[in-house]
């Protein structure tokens, strides 16, 4: 998946913008760039490992991934995260 078919909405913050991605394998990207996320001074986005569906999912830390959000990614790092969760082993 490329970082360009991420559909982006307003953040519900309404400081910046907001994307999730989920996968067959039960496992989701949540990719955001808001005032006070990490990276957004810089134009960077934070990222975060999701475990469910569209409709009910939690943040999951305990991935080979990451154990925490991940901030200061550019886009090609958001896309290697990606491919990484979309890997993930149920």
């Amino acid at each position: 998946m490329k970082f360009s078919d991420l559909q982006f909405n307003t953040h519900p913050t309404g400081n910046g913008i907001a994307a999730r991605q989920f996968f067959d394998n039960g496992y989701g990207l949540s990719v955001v760039r808001f005032r006070g996320s990490y990276g957004y001074e810089d134009g960077l986005y934070e990222a975060a490992v999701l475990k469910g569906t569209e409709d009910d999912y939690d943040l999951c830390y305990d991935t080979r991934i990451a154990d925490d959000v991940i901030g200061r990614l550019t886009e090609p790092e958001v896309e290697f995260l990606l491919s990484q969760v979309e890997n993930l082993a149920i």
